[in-house]
């Protein structure tokens, strides 16, 4: 009986293990984990080129990324964030991607079209290669609307790269921020990195295609309830003049001009973009 006894408090013992593990670690450790991922060959070239620009890991940890969140990704289209959120949270926590609308109803233009292709090979891509990515929950993001409709309050994280400027130029922005409010959980973040138009005066700015001005992006966010708690200049590009003839567009990784200028916007490298970081009240008005 001594040695039944024993034996039930070895095993539990080591069925609680991981758990003291996981609530061991350090966001040092966490940074270090983000390393290793967004450092991965398995990434390809092309994805590793971009760290410089988009610094992936210094971006996550000021959105306070913790690996038992349960996290949205807006629009991931190829995925370049996805191969680093999904491995890190898939142990203890939950990445949900909402991507394009596949089904070609809304995808009537050529871009919306393109991009909803892309989503669907990253949709396969996450199911052929599930060791890594991990159970990554799939729904569409339809501005203003999730396809299924996803319950209120159940994300600790959204996160959106780069896709402020089509909900505004579609006319979509105010509705899509309040249905984000709406599934973020009251405590919850809402990290956002977004083109930056360039600012001519306190009250007025210059945006071509692509850049969205910061002081009126953050004023829609504010206006559903979003609170701003900090900004950062971590994917500031002062290279970035703003004023080509195809908008942001023009500069990598898209190049739209095609050799047209390409070194000296190779030499410029990816825009200026800003980097918010919002969350959502605890007490709501």
């Amino acid at each position: 009986m001594k040695k039944i006894t024993t034996s039930i408090v070895m095993c539990s013992f080591l069925a609680v293990l991981p758990v003291l593990s996981a609530v061991a670690q350090t966001p040092e450790q966490w940074r270090e984990r983000l390393t290793v991922l967004a450092e991965n060959p398995k990434r390809g070239a092309a994805h590793l080129h971009r760290n410089q620009y988009r610094n992936p890991v210094d971006t996550l940890m000021f959105f306070g990324l913790e690996p038992q969140m349960s996290v949205l990704e807006l629009w991931p289209v190829r995925g370049w964030y996805t191969e680093i959120i999904a491995p890190f949270v898939k142990d203890q926590g939950q990445l949900t991607i909402a991507h394009f609308r596949q089904d070609g109803v809304n995808n009537l233009d050529e871009r919306s079209a393109f991009w909803a292709r892309l989503s669907a090979r990253l949709e396969q891509r996450i199911i052929q290669q599930a060791d890594e990515f991990g159970d990554v929950g799939r729904v569409a993001l339809d501005p203003p609307n999730f396809i299924p409709v996803l319950a209120p309050d159940q994300f600790d994280m959204i996160l959106s790269f780069r896709n402020v400027h089509i909900w505004h130029q579609r006319g979509q922005l105010l509705a899509t921020m309040q249905t984000l409010f709406d599934v973020l959980k009251p405590g919850g973040t809402f990290g956002m990195v977004e083109h930056r138009a360039a600012r001519v005066t306190d009250l007025t700015s210059y945006a071509v295609e692509g850049y969205t001005d910061e002081a009126f992006l953050i004023s829609v966010a504010e206006r559903v309830g979003f609170q701003l708690v900090a900004s950062s200049e971590i994917n500031a590009n002062p290279k970035d003049t703003k004023d080509y003839t195809k908008g942001v567009y023009t500069l990598p990784p898209t190049l739209a001009l095609g050799l047209e200028n390409r070194d000296a916007y190779l030499a410029i490298g990816e825009s200026d973009r800003m980097t918010l970081k919002f969350v959502k009240p605890l007490e709501q008005e």
